[in-house]
């Protein structure tokens, strides 16, 4: 027995069909939520990305 084996954590099975499937979603199915009101917690994030 390793030193290691006794942290390690018991393995569970996993389902493939628990929510995702392959194909593209519509965008409204996943991220748009037209009732959606802001907050004065949410964060603003911005990225300029240059080209090489």
């Amino acid at each position: 027995m390793s030193s290691r084996e006794g942290f390690m954590s018991p393995q569970t099975e996993t389902k493939a069909s628990a929510g995702f499937k392959a194909g593209v979603k519509d965008y409204k199915l996943t991220y748009y939520t037209p009732d959606y009101e802001t907050k004065d917690t949410d964060i603003l994030a911005a990225f300029r990305v240059t080209p090489q």
